[in-house]
């Protein structure tokens, strides 16, 4: 059965309209100055191959197609290139050389997927020798002596590749943070216009040929009139295709090649420039007729780009260095004087040092609110806007821009000052913050053609332009760049006016809480006054009122009218509840956190205490109470004492009359699902349950019935000061617990105590009984 081939050849039209997805990786053709095979790993048989492989070995594509490599080049070169192809790691500028009919061909190899590439050039009759690569070593040594910046190194550079290379131009390309691109460097003959300093749109590069650019580090095109020659394979499974990235024939984009005609160029080499693992830029070697290089001459000029790239770090770094020398000294100069900061003077701050850290030429401290300029700012109003609006975008903790007008609306307004700004926020950006400014600078940028015209419309869609003359653009609303020693020395000099910040606000908080903690203690002893005024100067009258009104009522009650008496008697009614009322307030006041008061305390105890206490109302009401065994805790006795004797007296007066009261008491180890105001998630308690069968309350009012002087009930009916519930609060805050309340009108009153539980289980249940 004959087997079926087809062409992989990728048809699809492409214009610079959709060049940004083109599969340049896979264009299913070479260019014709070598020819390809491509092997499975599996057993080396053929299974793609080039067209034009009968122009170079006589066999045509059919006939090689299916063959194992042995069949068509004999044992001896199978054996050779499987012995190639052993070592893990081979020397990639060494090729592999294959002879065919007396022929040497050179042959580089990699893998792609399932297959190895062999790309197969005629072997060339030149080579570069061991004295010539030693003295291309001795030259890079020179370069050092004999360039002082990066751009004397690119210029060396150029000269030397094409020396080595015979273009007739060499351009160093570098590209910006848009990927424009700049020529940095050139070489050239002398009847060639220079395009020295000219810029290249990005669109000149698209996006999948910057990342071939960093896989395969270099790339020829020996005639840009080159007709592609398609590949073949076996049509054995769909979709098929063979990925050449790392080939050195693969066939270029047809866009790229029509860029090349229009500029006039026949012939390139270009020798990728990689740092910090990014596309910096490129050697760009230009001939204006067809043109080859030998394999060790290309490996020639690939060396002089990797001594480039190598180098730019060094000159970059040595650069960056001298400008961080002068700005270190400035900003170590301005930390030195931020601990003499104090609170509301910046006065030391606010100087040329400022500005120099950053080599801006306005600034601005922004402290509390409060504007402290320096140089060339824009007015106050503007500040203020752009600062609401900066506050909304710091999202990264600081924000920097050479061109404002691409984020900031209002940036038009404020250009001449501020088109590139340096922001670090301090705490709260719009009340304190720190704000670097430089103006507009306007820049003639020489374009090799207008760069908004990179792309045309013609019959084929979207191409690229033809016209390269001169063009020239002025740059608006941008500044310089900010560059890196200038953003670290900002960032360190903002951190370390922040932390100082810090320690002025803590400083101020700690004034205003002493100055407040004075104030309180003064109240304090203000309050201690009245109380003792209360408790001695105000009960006296009221003793006296209670004793002539009760000697008038005992001894003068007959020859008195009702009204007269009646009025005696309100007014020593009166005395008694004032009295009252005057012994709770000082219980209220005198219920402290006394901590160092605390001591374990047996519940059952005090519960007996409380009930003999109160064994009169108890008979009254014909009580009786059910009390579990209930546990000790850490606490103060007599505010414990305190607190049930005013829940059993408040249980005893709401209790319904003619029916005997009933209180239980019960105990029970909570942590609560639902959150109870003032206890801490999690924690266990104990929970003191309080019952009682008196005539309730309802429940919307279970938080408020705390509050001083708070009567759900008649005072004339039920007597008391509307302070007892208070006390019970105030205690159990005292003891880090909670007292919640739950009622039913009719059904009686349940009040819940927390006390945060003791650890030990046998003092947990000593008290038991």
């Amino acid at each position: 059965m004959r087997m079926k081939i087809k062409d992989i050849v990728n048809r699809d039209l492409v214009n610079l309209q959709n060049c940004e997805s083109e599969p340049i990786h896979i264009p299913g053709s070479i260019q014709p100055h070598g020819f390809l095979l491509a092997l499975r790993l599996s057993d080396l048989h053929i299974d793609f191959c080039s067209e034009n492989c009968v122009d170079y070995i006589g066999l045509t594509h059919t006939a090689l197609l299916g063959k194992s490599f042995a069949a068509v080049f004999g044992e001896e070169e199978h054996s050779r290139l499987s012995g190639y192809l052993l070592p893990l790691e081979r020397d990639a500028s060494t090729p592999h050389v294959l002879t065919y009919n007396g022929i040497r061909y050179n042959t580089l190899i990699h893998k792609s997927d399932a297959s190895y590439i062999l790309d197969l050039e005629p072997y060339p009759g030149g080579n570069l020798t061991l004295p010539e690569l030693y003295s291309q070593t001795r030259r890079f040594v020179s370069y050092l002596e004999r360039s002082v910046t990066l751009q004397d190194l690119c210029g060396i550079i150029a000269d030397e590749t094409r020396a080595i290379t015979g273009y007739d131009r060499v351009m160093i390309y570098r590209f910006d943070k848009e990927y424009n691109g700049e020529v940095f460097a050139e070489s050239k003959r002398d009847d060639l216009e220079s395009f020295l300093g000219l810029h290249y749109p990005h669109t000149d590069i698209p996006v999948q040929a910057r990342q071939l650019y960093m896989r395969n580090l270099m790339r020829i095109i020996v005639d840009v009139s080159y007709k592609p020659v398609p590949l073949y394979t076996i049509d054995d499974k769909p979709g098929k295709n063979l990925d050449l990235s790392d080939s050195v024939l693969r066939s270029v984009s047809p866009i790229h090649i029509e860029y090349l005609r229009n500029i006039g160029v026949g012939a390139t080499l270009t020798i990728s420039l990689i740092y910090n693992k990014r596309l910096w830029g490129l050697i760009a070697c230009h001939h204006y007729s067809p043109k080859d290089l030998p394999h060790f001459t290309r490996l020639a000029a690939q060396l002089q780009g990797h001594f480039l790239t190598s180098q730019i770090n060094v000159r970059e770094v040595a650069e960056a260095f001298d400008a961080s020398q002068l700005i270190s000294k400035h900003l170590e100069s301005l930390t030195q004087r931020i601990s003499e900061v104090s609170s509301g003077n910046f006065e030391g701050l606010i100087n040329e040092h400022l500005l120099k850290i950053t080599n801006s030429d306005g600034a601005v401290f922004l402290s509390e609110g409060v504007i402290h300029p320096i140089g060339q700012v824009p007015p106050e109003k503007e500040i203020r806007k752009l600062l609401k609006w900066l506050a909304s975008k710091q999202e990264e903790g600081f924000y920097a821009s050479s061109k404002l007008n691409r984020d900031y609306p209002g940036a038009d307004k404020i250009r001449e000052n501020a088109s590139g700004i340096l922001f670090y926020p301090l705490g709260n950006a719009e009340q304190d913050c720190l704000v670097w400014f430089r103006p507009e600078v306007r820049k003639t940028v020489s374009w090799a053609g207008d760069p908004n015209k990179a792309i045309v419309k013609n019959e084929k869609g979207l191409s690229p332009r033809k016209s390269f003359e001169l063009w020239k653009e002025i740059t608006k609303y941008q500044s310089e760049d900010w560059g890196e020693v200038e953003l670290n020395a900002a960032a360190k000099f903002a951190h370390a006016l922040q932390r100082q910040l810090y320690l002025l606000y803590l400083a101020k908080e700690e004034n205003k809480y002493r100055l407040l903690s004075e104030k309180l203690q003064k109240a304090n002893s203000e309050l201690e006054n009245i109380n003792w005024i209360s408790n001695h100067d105000l009960k006296e009258p009221i003793r006296k009122i209670q004793v002539f009104a009760s000697k008038i009522l005992e001894e003068e009650a007959g020859g008195l009218s009702e009204f007269t008496l009646s009025s005696i008697q309100r007014m020593n009614d009166s005395a008694k509840r004032m009295h009252v009322l005057l012994a709770d307030l000082m219980t209220y006041s005198h219920l402290r956190d006394t901590s160092e008061a605390f001591t374990t305390v047996n519940l059952n105890e005090v519960i007996d205490k409380v009930r003999k206490e109160l064994k009169d109302e108890i008979s009254e009401h014909n009580a009786s109470f059910e009390v579990a065994g209930l546990p000790q805790i850490k606490g103060v006795p007599f505010q414990l004492r305190q607190l049930f004797l005013n829940l059993i007296q408040n249980a005893l007066k709401f209790s319904k009359e003619k029916v005997p009261a009933v209180i239980s008491i019960s105990f029970e180890v909570s942590q609560d699902q639902d959150p109870v105001p003032g206890l801490v998630p999690g924690q266990p308690y104990y929970k003191i349950s309080l019952n009682d069968n008196g005539v309730g309350f309802n429940n919307e009012y279970a938080g408020s019935i705390f509050n001083v002087f708070k009567r759900l009930h008649s005072a004339k009916k039920y007597k008391g000061t509307g302070i007892g519930l208070a006390i019970c609060k105030k205690i159990m805050e005292n003891h880090s617990g909670a007292i919640v309340a739950r009622g039913e009108v009719n059904m009686g009153t349940t009040f819940y105590l927390y006390f945060p539980e003791i650890i030990d289980s046998e003092a947990r249940h000593a008290g038991n009984r």
